[in-house]
């Protein structure tokens, strides 16, 4: 691991470990790297969380794209998914700004490549030194210094995408949504007022503090009472930049992503769509997980902890569904958890079951403790 650049980018408190200063010489480092091959104006797609920090920090990253001749593309608040499939379509590079589950003064930077993944080691090493050399980058001048773009709008092409992987009339269908006051509040309530499932919102009011508090993915009681209360089939809760989600059921009890991958892997393997009938899982996955997909036909690779090893081991296999413990990714490397809560909605309207039907429906996991698992799928 370098020295800014962890599992996830680059993390720390707005102002202190994360300053303006370094967003605007990691805009100039990564457009430099990112950008030195190709042959015309690159171009950035740059999202961001609800966080107070997440306009600061944008300002200066943009700052420094433009400032090494790249151009910047503004896509407001949206989950990092989207800026991650928006890159891979219509860019050359992409930013996001969140700090994921963590607390409002927390906030990072996380760098995708032209084909919408994070970067290699190689490149982050790259990136790190350019970013604490003492020598300034050069820059551009004249009509070859960078232009910005704002374009909030397309983030509906995203959400055209994530409708296209929803196969199953989702009508009649309860669910509470907990966006977490963070990035999931722009795209939601488009999905699944489109689904035609009856769906309620909570936690949609972000004031630049209030995220993930008390709310979201880590802090589940008031979406269980209001799923209890509400007489709601199922619920989910997404994390601060929405590229992960839990799910609770009919009655309010966590269904983890061992469980949801397990049964939702076995389901596309009855229909034919799991290929090689395999999933990707990690070290930290629970031994219930991996007695259920032996007994089911299911392998099971085991990759390191770290969501970078489960793509890896994804791209190999071409797997569709994936556990990064305590994350849960599904296709190809790109996490969209609206997509993964769509595809649990289609699978429990499609079969049929109540919502707890993935505990009933693997009674190995009942007993064996797992980690809390967050849960996203993936589809390009």
């Amino acid at each position: 691991m370098g020295k800014l650049f962890g599992t996830d980018g680059i993390r720390g408190v707005a102002g202190e470990a994360l300053s303006g200063e370094l967003a605007f010489r990691v805009g100039q480092a990564a457009a430099r790297v990112l950008t030195e091959r190709e042959r015309h104006k690159a171009s950035f797609c740059i999202g961001k969380d609800t966080r107070v920090s997440s306009d600061m920090l944008e300002a200066a990253l943009v700052a420094g794209v433009t400032s090494v001749g790249a151009d910047a593309v503004l896509l407001g608040t949206v989950p990092t998914p989207a800026v991650a499939y928006l890159t891979a379509h219509t860019a050359d590079a992409g930013i996001m700004i969140s700090a994921s589950h963590n607390p409002f003064e927390h906030n990072g930077i996380k760098i995708f490549n032209a084909q919408g993944y994070k970067l290699s080691d190689a490149l982050e090493e790259e990136m790190e030194e350019m970013i604490l050399t003492d020598r300034p980058c050069p820059q551009e001048t004249y009509e070859r210094i960078g232009r910005i773009r704002r374009d909030e709008m397309l983030v509906e092409r995203y959400i055209a995408h994530l409708m296209d992987v929803v196969e199953s009339d989702l009508s009649g269908l309860r669910v509470a949504i907990d966006c977490a006051n963070g990035a999931a509040v722009r795209t939601a309530r488009g999905l699944f007022s489109r689904l035609g499932l009856r769906y309620e919102i909570l936690f949609d009011k972000p004031d630049g503090v209030n995220i993930n508090a008390g709310c979201g993915s880590t802090h589940l009681d008031a979406l269980r009472e209001r799923v209890i209360e509400g007489r709601f089939d199922l619920g989910v809760a997404f994390d601060g930049d929405a590229d992960r989600c839990l799910a609770v059921d009919e009655s309010g009890r966590l269904v983890d992503g061992d469980q949801i991958m397990a049964v939702c892997g076995l389901d596309e393997k009855h229909r034919g769509q799991l290929p090689h009938d395999t999933l990707v899982a990690t070290v930290m996955s629970n031994l219930g997980f991996h007695r259920f997909a032996r007994d089911h036909g299911l392998h099971v690779v085991a990759a390191a902890v770290g969501d970078r090893n489960v793509l890896e081991e994804m791209r190999k296999g071409g797997s569709r569904w994936a556990a990064n413990s305590p994350d849960i990714s599904s296709s190809t490397g790109t996490p969209q958890p609206v997509t993964g809560s769509s595809r649990r909605c289609a699978f429990w309207r499609s079969s049929h079951v109540p919502a707890n039907g993935p505990r009933n429906s693997c009674p190995a996991l009942r007993s064996t403790p797992s980690s809390q698992s967050m849960c996203a799928c993936a589809t390009r």
